[in-house]
């Protein structure tokens, strides 16, 4: 009887393991069960039948929102679908793509957030965000996804086309941002339509919302930065990312800062000194490695005033005003907190850069950081156009890969024959042949 009682509880708790299925379709509704063949017309509908580990299917078509789907008004903010509940999977149905267009949604006085994440260990993958509009005319910002919770993965989402930041991370810790594109973003209605609040992705992070990363993700065409860290407490990590075009609309007009990888910064003394000690002290040291900066308005890796150095290894910089912008402000004290200075404690490894409009490398106190086998150092020699494959930036937007995974592109890759291959500094990520390769693509012996 014992083993009866064993057994039968095995096979329960590997039943359970599986989950519930439920779906959303375009032509679904609320009232239905959710089953495939009926179902629901909305994610909050779905969130509410679902519990953890159950995974809502959407099925692909446009889904145009209405402001009675508002899930609720909270101070400045609009937020239209809320997810709160722990341990769901949303998925796109397979090989099927769900758009959801908020062009429609227009509350009066309130900054609009399409999707707020929570809840915990929550998982987001191949869903589109259109759309997300501005409606006050004064400082403010929309945002496509707002994360405040724990674990949660947000995972080939596209958000393009409106007027919102793509992520906007606010809070929690161990959340992943993988392989998600935010592009033709551009706030025209506030601030008299310079567009300068709308990255594509954003953290600004409270003290003890450790370790999140984005990987795999790009982003063009916002009208302020590409991947922008001001007002962040904790470490992060962007890896194998691509920032290109940002501070312009997609026919290049001129908007916001336009930088693409916009790494740390306090607003630079706008701020009490006493805050930025409560808030954010001790300063953390992000990590930006195997990322790609092109042709952004000004900087394709910025400092941004930062009080404290940044890691940058293996990255790659190509037709920026400046490749690389090392700028801090001179110290942490109540004296030059909030003054500018050449950069400081940041450590440049492999680091590669070509045809700057103004400079490849500025605002940097040599002296006081590590640098080792970057282009710029003074034993290695000049960069050429031979140095790669193709220089044509029309890869930057190919499609990606079946798995998510960015394009397997030849712009910007080492030609065979470049003296760049093999000339970089080991820091513990796998090469090919004797040493590594300066810049984010490590040649494979094919380019």
């Amino acid at each position: 009887m014992k083993n009866l009682i064993i057994i039968i509880a095995l096979f329960l708790t590997s039943v359970s393991s599986y989950g519930t299925d439920f779906y959303v379709a375009p032509n679904g509704k609320d009232t239905s069960t959710g089953t495939k063949d009926n179902p629901l017309e909305t994610v909050k509908r779905a969130q509410e039948l679902a519990s953890a580990g159950d995974t809502v299917y959407i099925r692909g078509g446009i889904y145009t929102m209405r402001e009675n789907q508002i899930a609720s008004y909270q101070r400045a903010y609009a937020y239209v679908t809320e997810l709160d509940k722990n341990g769901i999977n949303y998925f796109a149905f397979p090989n099927e793509t769900p758009v959801f267009d908020y062009k429609n949604i227009k509350p009066a006085n309130y900054r609009i957030v399409a999707f707020l994440v929570k809840g915990d260990k929550i998982h987001i993958k191949g869903i589109e965000v259109i759309g997300v509009q501005v409606t006050i005319t004064t400082h403010t910002q929309s945002e496509c996804f707002e994360v405040l919770g724990n674990n949660n993965t947000l995972e080939q989402i596209k958000m393009h086309d409106g007027m919102a930041i793509g992520v906007y991370m606010l809070s929690g810790s161990n959340n992943l941002i993988l392989n998600c594109d935010a592009y033709n973003n551009w706030d025209s209605v506030s601030e008299g339509a310079k567009g300068g609040n709308t990255d594509g992705f954003g953290a600004h992070l409270k003290k003890g919302s450790v370790n999140t990363i984005f990987r795999g993700c790009r982003a063009w065409f916002n009208s302020d930065d590409g991947f922008d860290l001001i007002n962040n407490a904790e470490a992060v990590v962007i890896e194998n990312c691509w920032a290109f075009y940002n501070g312009y609309t997609s026919d290049f007009v001129s908007r916001g800062d336009g930088n693409g990888f916009k790494t740390g910064g306090y607003a630079k003394g706008r701020k009490p000194y006493d805050d930025v000690i409560a808030n954010y002290s001790p300063i953390p040291k992000n990590t930006i490695r195997f990322c790609l900066a092109v042709g952004n308005k000004q900087a394709g890796f910025y400092a941004n005033h930062h009080l404290e150095g940044n890691y940058w290894h293996n990255n790659t910089a190509y037709k920026n005003r400046v490749n690389y912008d090392m700028l801090n402000c001179l110290a942490l004290n109540p004296t030059d907190f909030g003054t500018d200075g050449p950069g400081w404690n940041h450590e440049l490894v492999n680091n590669l850069g070509f045809a700057a409009k103004v400079a490849e490398l500025a605002n940097i106190d040599k002296s006081r950081c590590i640098l080792k086998t970057n282009y710029f150092d003074s034993n290695n020699t000049a960069v050429t156009a031979s140095d790669f494959v193709s220089l044509d930036e029309t890869f930057l937007t190919a499609p990606r890969q079946a798995d998510g995974s960015l394009p397997n592109i030849t712009f910007l890759k080492l030609a065979p024959s470049s003296k760049l291959i093999n000339s970089g500094t080991d820091i513990g990520f796998p090469f090919k042949g004797k040493a590594p390769d300066l810049g984010c693509f490590e040649f494979d012996g094919k380019n």
